[in-house]
């Protein structure tokens, strides 16, 4: 049996060597560290920001505990005095975020953390591993809210993505874009989310006739008949659950609807449509699912699929055409100086900043002491004060938000293939980074 999990050890050793050299030499003075996504993955004109939560009960609970320090000393090798000052360790620092289920875009920042440097130090790979996967999983739940806007979504994803905990981030980050259930029963219960599921084909063919195994499905859970009709041919089992529904009539109850994964997913709708209707089944749903994603649905949707839901699964949980975002974590101020880095083509900007949305609907990155333009919104918020959260982040409230933000989304961003959206910058900001630079090529390279 593997050991019990220690979140403080969830971090990259070089993390806790830097932490380590800069506690040796004093070097605790405030630090702020930047969290954003240098580029957008391709054809993705936006990001939904999401993570947040696991974060700030990360931060709320951070510090070594005995077997962790035992670990540290014994096996990988650090000082008593090292291991004495991660001992007394905890995070004291300030967070500003943009709240969960905003639109983002690339360098803006999603998040940013000014604490005493090993302390921001520490936490850099905790806070990239959730933000990152997490908004990464949002976003993509949102390009499937675009593909067919009047349908309803739901997460089929737990069986293929990257492990048990991976599957509650994604089913709370798919309802924070607005998908309506999720078949992980334990995320239901965490979140609160409304658990769904049908059947499989096994349970077809586990009985005599497909007929036996959707009347015993209807009697044995009469509130909830949606029958799965693609086993061995879609048109006559769709034919078998127009019988299901009139004998379920006849006792009082109703079919609430059929699936379907595979085929022709389109021209099978349109066909199941059409012989529900004409047996006066017109509130019987029609589902799909089966390997779809924002593409898959957006052809569907463009072919005029009578399809009134979709089940989401692999593509979606593991975010398939952009499985890890170009998420970064980087030093901008330490003791009250501007710092950048110059590498090319991985340029960082200087200073604690802010991200402001003007009522147009644009953005703009500035300092975070600078004015903003007037009327302009700020995305940046404080989250953490003193190490102590001072906001949560129930999904709930994110999704109301991301509903906003999707009603109001540019109608340039709303396309599944948009064109690259740039972020205005204030004269401020260019004016600092444009000294930090010169002032960094004066002393390193003269």
């Amino acid at each position: 049996m593997l050991p019990a999990m220690s979140r403080a050890l969830l971090l990259d050793l070089y993390e806790l060597n830097m932490a380590a050299s800069y506690l040796k030499r004093g070097m605790t003075s405030p630090a702020t560290f930047s969290l954003f996504v240098r580029n957008l993955p391709t054809r993705w004109g936006f990001l939904v920001a999401c993570g947040l939560e696991r974060c700030l009960e990360y931060l709320d609970s951070f510090r070594f505990e005995d077997e962790d320090l035992e670990y540290l000393r014994r096996s990988v090798g650090y000082d008593g005095d090292t291991v004495g000052a991660f001992r007394d360790l905890r995070f004291t620092g300030d967070v500003r975020a943009v709240p969960e289920g905003r639109v983002v875009f690339a360098h803006e920042p999603l998040l940013e953390v000014t604490a005493p440097l090993p302390e921001a130090q520490l936490v850099e790979t905790y806070l990239l591993n959730q933000v990152s996967y997490q908004t990464a999983v949002a976003s993509k739940a949102a390009r499937c809210r675009l593909a067919a806007p009047e349908a309803s979504m739901v997460d089929f994803s737990m069986r293929r993505v990257h492990g048990g905990e991976a599957s509650l981030g994604v089913a709370r980050a798919t309802a924070i874009a607005g998908f309506r259930a999720t078949s992980n029963v334990e995320a239901a219960r965490i979140l609160g989310l409304r658990a769904t599921g049908t059947m499989a084909h096994s349970y077809v063919e586990a009985f005599p006739t497909e007929v036996d195994a959707f009347r015993a499905f209807a009697e044995d859970f009469p509130d909830r008949v949606v029958l799965l009709v693609d086993t061995y041919d879609t048109a006559r089992g769709v034919e078998k659950a127009i019988e299901i529904a009139r004998e379920m009539a006849d006792r009082g109850g109703t079919l609430a609807g059929i699936r379907l994964d595979s085929g022709d997913l389109g021209g099978l709708a349109k066909e199941a449509r059409r012989a529900l209707d004409e047996a006066g089944l017109h509130r019987v749903q029609v589902l799909a699912s089966g390997g779809l994603d924002e593409d898959g649905i957006a052809e569907l949707a463009a072919a005029g699929a009578p399809i009134d839901a979709y089940g989401v699964g692999t593509k979606i949980g593991v975010a398939e055409d952009a499985p890890a975002l170009d998420t970064v974590y980087k030093l901008v101020e330490y003791g009250g100086e501007p710092v950048a880095k110059l590498s090319q083509a991985k340029e960082t900007l200087p200073g604690p900043k802010q991200v402001w949305r003007l009522p147009d609907g644009t953005d703009v990155i500035g300092l975070a002491g600078e004015n903003g333009p007037p009327g302009a919104e700020l995305l940046l918020a404080p989250v953490v004060r003193g190490g102590r959260p001072v906001t949560t982040s129930p999904w709930h409230q994110a999704r109301d938000r991301f509903e906003d933000e999707l009603a109001s989304l540019p109608s340039p961003l709303r396309s599944l293939d948009p064109k690259p959206y740039r972020v205005g910058r204030t004269d401020a900001l260019k004016a600092l980074a444009e000294r930090v630079s010169d002032r960094i090529r004066d002393r390193e390279f003269d």
